[in-house]
């Protein structure tokens, strides 16, 4: 992030000297005469983003209408000026003259509310100042191979050492590696991307999803600052043995905003226009290491006091963001050594994840600001990795650098995979959760926040919330089902806890169904009452998340209850008895699934369906099965591609469900 500041008030500050200014900020006093309507919204936002909103249930509302075609055609038909950039969240565009009149003359519409000076003539020195105030110094290092057994990525010892202190490789191995997921950065350019060797993968499989320059107003972004690409590089390298980063599968939006040349508030409009066109093509997850405290003209500077989260235009820009659903994730600066000291703006945004600066054994980095905002507010919210953190260089190498600016992106990929496995929570679920998987979650302070967040712990947090189980009796025997999300190296243990015992005694294992990748799967349990006498059953369900001996990890997911109505004390009642429902492989290829049934008993009646994910009925049929497992082979060669549900019944009982995805 750069030292670069905002307005001194919620929008603008009220002085400019014509002389002085080259570029303003032409605020409309509101969105009439507007072509666009929010009964039609795809008119305006991708339906990825409007997606994005039904899911959330957030409200389409005025902040997403453009800003009225009319006002500003009207504003740029006054002579010598040139309309640069246009936000509709704050409802203003930014322009180019150098025209005194024209300033009149934009005041003097009736439809304007405000014109302020926000930028002087571009300098074309030379001047090349780093973004975010990082501590520049690039450094080789030399690459060798380091593998756990079972992980997925070579990730190289350096980069190893770097996800290891997350425990992001658990993600990974779960196949969570940003599949599906777009995440948009912002940031000063991202030179050479097309062409470095780190960023091969994302180039050849079309990863980059667009790009565009707020500053020059084109789409090439390739050949400015190289902050950008360092920045991405610990996202999306995907080098083995050398340099694999956070969340190499996703799609990337690249933005360059900021005019590293100069240092003026436009920057802080760029990044508010930037973060809405990431919202509108409807990305999940924005990453920006730029930041801002003071300007080439000190007039513009920043106050402490101005760092509370609502005053700049940056933090209200990723506020809206964040309200729009996406998950937002922001360096906190490098000012913890300097005069200034604390974080820079858009880090006080209260709605986004701050992130500061640790070195890999989790000492804080000496610049890594400090928080708290003016407001008092937790910052940074995390740390990661920014002291000699491993990056991509423009000398297609991996080297170190540091700053927060390489803490956050990691941070951000990280994030990124997490709420790939869990999307029915929201961004800010997923924001509450990373927080409260920090090292310093039970004591957080104003140089660590909430600590390094630990990935597998958010994993079964958010595991846990979204894990659901039932139960019920029926002549003597319980059946307690539930649904959770595994593969297959995972398993689970049922316990009982009756009336008589203290503690809640283990009864039985499942092993999870087949798989490699994060899947929603649904279980059923068996368990005679045979001795419990009336009263209160409870079962809790144990989830085992890694078995391996030395990370093993396990939670429990949830826990239900059942009444006896009557003593079940008998000796006719079955033994403890499990059903499953599972396919294998799934997803289903060579069109045909393959349902593989298990039960302790023969089922004379069994029944299956198959239903879309339009609640259609696709495939229905009767069979009858013995003790055991029963593999039913069925032909998928007229489902078209996509997900299905298949329930199987014994008589009118649901024995289990399974969701199916062909390819």
């Amino acid at each position: 992030m750069k030292k670069t500041t905002l307005f001194l008030s919620i929008f603008f500050i009220a002085l400019f000297s014509k002389a002085q200014f080259t570029r303003y900020i032409v605020k409309f006093k509101d969105k009439a005469n507007n072509a666009y309507s929010l009964s039609n919204p795809s008119a305006f936002l991708s339906q990825r983003a409007i997606e994005r909103r039904i899911k959330y249930n957030i409200t389409i509302d005025s902040t997403d209408l453009p800003v009225s075609s009319f006002y500003i055609s009207q504003v740029a038909a006054i002579a010598n000026v040139t309309v640069l950039n246009t936000s509709k969240w704050l409802n203003q565009v930014s322009i180019l003259t150098t025209d005194a009149n024209a300033i009149t003359a934009i005041n003097n519409l009736s439809f304007v509310q405000k014109v302020a000076g926000i930028a002087a003539r571009r300098i074309n020195s030379g001047r090349n100042k780093n973004t975010d105030d990082d501590i520049a110094t690039v450094s080789n290092i030399a690459t060798s191979k380091i593998q756990k057994a079972n992980e997925y990525y070579d990730y190289g010892i350096n980069s190893a050492n770097e996800i290891h202190a997350h425990k992001g490789d658990f993600l990974h191995n779960i196949g969570l590696r940003g599949e599906s997921m777009q995440i948009a950065l912002i940031d000063a350019g991202f030179y050479s991307y097309n062409t470095l060797k780190v960023f091969d993968s994302i180039n050849t499989n079309g990863q980059v999803l667009e790009t565009w320059d707020f500053v020059a107003g084109n789409k090439s972004v390739a050949e400015d600052h190289a902050h950008g690409m360092s920045c991405l590089s610990t996202i999306a390298a995907n080098i083995p043995g050398q340099f694999v980063g956070m969340a190499p599968k996703s799609g990337f939006y690249l933005y360059r905003t900021e005019d590293v040349s100069s240092e003026y508030p436009i920057e802080e409009h760029n990044w508010v226009c930037a973060a809405e066109r990431a919202d509108s093509a409807g990305t999940d997850v924005i990453s920006s290491s730029l930041g801002y405290t003071t300007f080439d003209n000190a007039d513009l500077n920043h106050s402490y006091a101005d760092l509370d989260g609502n005053t700049t235009m940056a933090a209200i820009g990723a506020d809206f963001a964040a309200k729009k659903g996406i998950l937002v994730f922001l360096a906190a600066g490098n000012e913890g050594a300097g005069s200034w000291h604390y974080i820079m703006t858009p880090a006080d945004a209260d709605s986004a994840i701050t992130v500061g600066a640790v070195d890999i054994n989790g000492k804080k980095g000496s610049f890594s600001s400090f928080g708290p905002t003016a407001d008092g507010r937790i910052k940074p919210d995390v740390v990661s990795i920014g002291v000699k953190s491993v990056i991509a260089t423009i000398y297609n190498t991996i080297g170190t650098s540091q700053g927060t600016s390489y803490a956050c992106p990691k941070m951000a990929g990280l994030g990124t995979c997490l709420w790939q496995g869990f999307p029915e929570f929201n961004n800010m679920k997923v924001w509450s959760i990373i927080r409260e998987s920090g090292s310093t979650a039970n004591h957080p302070t104003d140089s660590l926040g909430y600590g390094i967040p630990d990935m597998q712990l958010a994993f079964t947090k958010l595991l846990t919330e979204f894990a659901t189980s039932q139960s019920s009796a029926n002549n003597c025997i319980a059946t307690v089902s539930w649904t959770s999300k595994d593969v297959s190296s995972m398993k689970y243990e049922i316990e009982r806890k009756i009336a008589t015992d203290i503690n809640y005694i283990k009864i039985g294992e499942l092993n999870a169904e087949a798989g490699n990748t994060l899947y929603t799967h649904s279980y059923q349990f068996t368990n005679s009452l045979a001795g419990v006498n009336p009263g209160t059953v409870s079962y809790r369900i144990k989830q085992i998340v890694d078995t391996a001996t030395e990370s093993f990890t396990a939670a429990y997911i949830d826990t239900t209850s059942l009444s006896v109505e009557q003593s079940c004390n008998t000796t006719s009642s079955p033994p403890n008895s499990t059903n499953r429902v599972y396919a294998a492989p799934n997803p289903a290829i060579d069109n045909q699934i393959d349902l593989i049934v298990e039960s302790t008993d023969a089922i004379p009646s069994l029944r299956i369906t198959i239903y879309d994910m339009q609640g259609r009925l696709v495939h229905q049929q009767q069979a009858s099965k013995g003790p055991g497992k029963t593999i039913y082979n069925i032909s998928s060669n007229k489902f078209p591609k996509g997900k299905y549900t298949i329930t199987v019944y014994s008589a009118n009982s649901k024995l289990g469900t399974v969701k199916v995805l062909k390819l």
